[in-house]
């Protein structure tokens, strides 16, 4: 066979476009390495990896989420916006997986989220729990929850919203993520969990077992290991500013984001918490002009979307 008609290489498994919108993650989760590992471990489990993955959708409660005490009140949301929980886990929040589970969106992170990113998610566990829709939806449940939960920008939150009703404390400070389509549920499934806590998260979700018990229980161990924390942004900035005035040679004065720079520059030890609060409102978080590598979609997409694939497998 010549060099011309050599087949071309195949990087990964096929990733259906019944879990996502986009062609490029299509291609790209075909080869990746988590997205491989929970397909193929449900695939073990279930002859319908698109339907689990249609069914069902993450809620993943940050650091900042268990600090601030908002666990309860987002059990209590899902309960009122028609999601079961049929699956619980504590997971870690490592420089490693920041990274992974954010691979293709990070592109746009200044440095300075980075470094703020670094200081708060780490610091405590975070609870995952996967959850389903009581009633059947007209788009995947990880589309509509993602609808539901609310945007990343604080001011363009509205009522009725996880995000609005937890609290806008700032871009980086949101409490909460969701994957954005059920491909990304399924990638970080196994973003989170290795191979044992995957397959008691599948089985308990393919039994459809009611897990709520076992997410109130998780949620105490959580706040027994943590300290409260309050996240407002004034408090902040005053415990900063005291901590910047014992050191000689420092204008405590300075607004907040020359007090937390005047701080970093001089190396005086800050509360995470209070960098991560005073910064995450005063410095920026988003590089200008920049678009994520891939992104989700929105349920109108989605609609349109699922009508076109049925059409063109009829």
């Amino acid at each position: 066979m010549t060099p011309a008609h050599r087949a071309e290489p195949s990087y990964g498994i096929p990733v259906s476009p019944l879990l996502t919108c986009h062609p490029d993650k299509q291609r790209l989760y075909g080869a990746d390495t988590y997205y491989q590992e929970s397909h193929d471990q449900l695939a073990d489990l279930t002859g319908d990896i698109t339907g689990f993955a249609h069914r069902h959708a993450l809620l993943l409660l940050k650091p900042d989420a268990v600090v601030a005490r908002r666990l309860d009140a987002a059990a209590d949301w899902l309960a009122a916006q028609g999601f079961r929980i049929v699956g619980a886990a504590v997971t870690r929040l490592t420089r490693t997986m920041i990274r992974s589970l954010w691979y293709f969106q990070w592109n746009l992170a200044t440095p300075y989220r980075r470094r703020l990113a670094a200081l708060f998610l780490e610091d405590a566990d975070a609870l995952v729990l996967l959850v389903r829709p009581v009633h059947d939806l007209e788009v995947p449940a990880s589309v509509e929850l993602t609808r539901l939960k609310g945007p990343t920008d604080p001011d363009a939150r509205r009522p009725g919203q996880l995000r609005h009703l937890l609290g806008r404390y700032s871009y980086l400070l949101n409490l909460v993520h969701t994957p954005d389509e059920p491909a990304d549920v399924l990638r970080e499934l196994a973003v989170h969990f290795d191979a044992g806590e995957r397959d008691r998260l599948f089985r308990s979700a393919l039994a459809d077992e009611d897990r709520a018990a076992h997410a109130l229980e998780l949620t105490g161990r959580l706040y027994a290991a943590t300290e409260p924390r309050d996240l407002d942004f004034a408090p902040a900035v005053a415990r900063l500013r005291e901590t910047v005035s014992r050191h000689p040679g420092t204008d405590a004065s300075e607004g907040p984001r020359a007090l937390l720079e005047t701080a970093w520059r001089q190396g005086i030890a800050l509360d995470p918490w209070d960098a991560v609060i005073v910064g995450s409102n005063v410095l920026p978080m988003r590089q200008p002009g920049r678009a994520p590598v891939l992104d989700g979609a929105d349920c109108a997409t989605w609609r349109s979307h699922l009508d076109t694939v049925h059409a063109t497998a009829n």
